[in-house]
Formats: C-alpha cells, structure tokens, sequence
C-alpha cells in the first residue's frame, strides 16, 4: 500500500544525492512542486531524466542539483531557451553539466522497455540523424529475422520516478486523465515512486480515457493543491502562460536567479 506522506517528507525519503530522478509530465500534470522541494532540500549530484525538460528542470539546473541530464527536448515552452541549462553547459555553472541527448521516441521506448523489465528497447527512429555519433547510449542492432539494421537503446529505470496526477485514495490508489504523456511508465520503471496528487477523495469516480495506477505500484502520494503550476492539471486550473514568459528574464540573469531562489522558492515552503 501506498503510503501518504507530506511533500517534505517524501522528497526527504526517497530523493537522496546522486539519484537517477524522473520527473515526467508532458505539457500537463508536470509536478513541479516536487522540483522545488529537491531544490529546497538542497539536493546534489542528481541525474535529472525527461523526454522535454522544461522550466523546472531549468530551476533544478541553475540551483545546483544536477551533473547530467538525460532527456530529448529542452526547451521554455512557447518562449524559447533555457538559459539556466545554458549557463551550465556553456559556463559550467554552477556546476558542469554533461548531457544525454534522445529522440523523443527513443526516450518514450526507453521508458517503456524499463516499465516492462526488459533490458533495452528496439527502434528505428535513430537512422539518418547523427545522434548515434553522439550518444553512447543508441547502438545500431541487426533484426535476427530480417537483417534489417535497427538501433538499441537501454531501459530507462530511474532511482525515483515522479508525478503529478489529479487525485488518489486514501489506500494510494491514483487516477490521472488528459494528456498523461509517460507518467505511468515513469512509475512503473522506476525504483521508487512518488506522485503528487491535487486532492485525496475517500473513492476513485472512474473516468473515461483515464489512467489508474494501483496503490502497490506507488511507493508514496503526497497532496499538494497546485502542484503542477505553471503547467495545467485538467479539471483544476489552467496554464499559466505569464509565469513561462516572466521566467525568461530571471533565467537569463544569475542575480536574479539567485535571488528567485531566495525569495520564490522559500516563500513556497511558507505557503505549504
């Protein structure tokens, strides 16, 4: 059963330094309250994993917490660069920061290879980039039928996967529903698992279309109303278009990162 922890308290039992982490949502449910609580727990040497690293991964980034990111797309979605990720790979800072860079195929088929306990994923997404020449991690494979000439890429099985949905149970039972993207491959590839719910109800209204992750899948659940702000959480809120558009100018700025820092992600431990 699925334990229900406080944000605070999950971040500090399954985020520990030099873990391989997950935090997945595509456009929608992207939990970035989590983010901010490994920030605030100060958390280093992290393997930061998603097939589009957004604005959180940026924050996560330019706080210090990473030495590599594993991902296919990065990007402020509908503005433009992440300059925190910029900084680092450009400048080394804070720290340097080596990459990992995927097809958003490649990544999708890694996590599904991890979710199904199998050692690497088959596809054919790689032939004519020259992203093979610059990723250990994609090598071409010979179909055994076919001959065809195929690329491998290894299972993705990170130390923590997590996510945000809209509500759980009170045994740790999740559903999500909308653009869910790879949450629940994240979940069920990884070691431990941590979602990030809007509410706790007493009893799952089943929803057409929706995903439903059972308690003995989930290591912890924690209720956090709000926690994919800025991105939206079908049902509860919408996205907040002004918050990616005012993170530009703090991005580009290390002062005012820093004192973004001090100020935003602090006050949010207040809040909560």
């Amino acid at each position: 059963m699925a334990r229900i922890l406080q944000l605070d308290e999950a971040i500090a039992e399954l985020v520990h330094d030099g873990d391989a982490i997950a935090l997945e949502g595509f456009t929608h449910l992207i939990p970035v309250a989590a983010g901010h609580e490994i920030i605030r727990q100060g958390r280093k040497d992290l393997t930061l994993i998603r097939m589009t690293p957004d604005i959180v991964y940026d924050q996560l980034i330019g706080a210090g917490c990473a030495r590599k990111l594993v991902f296919s797309w990065g990007g402020n979605p509908g503005v433009g660069s992440l300059h925190r990720f910029r900084d680092a790979i450009q400048n080394s800072w804070p720290v340097p920061l080596e990459i990992e860079e995927h097809s958003h195929a490649g990544m999708a088929n890694r996590y599904a290879a991890g979710a199904s306990g199998l050692p690497f994923a088959v596809l054919r997404g790689y032939r004519g980039t020259d992203l093979p020449a610059q990723t250990d991690t994609i090598k071409p494979i010979e179909c055994p039928f076919t001959g065809e000439q195929l690329t491998a890429v290894p299972a993705l099985n990170p130390d923590v996967g997590i996510i945000h949905a809209q509500q759980a149970d009170r045994a740790g039972n999740v559903q999500m529903w909308g653009i869910t993207g790879v949450q629940k491959e994240t979940v069920l590839a990884s070691k431990r698992s941590l979602v990030t719910v809007e509410e706790i109800v007493d009893e799952l209204t089943p929803r057409p279309g929706a995903v439903v992750l059972p308690q003995w899948v989930v290591t912890a659940v924690s209720e956090v109303p709000g926690g994919a702000h800025p991105s939206y959480a079908q049902g509860y809120y919408e996205r907040d278009n002004a918050y990616y558009q005012q993170w530009d100018p703090i991005g580009r700025d290390r002062e005012k990162f820093a004192n973004w820092l001090e100020t935003e992600v602090q006050r949010e431990r207040s809040a909560r």
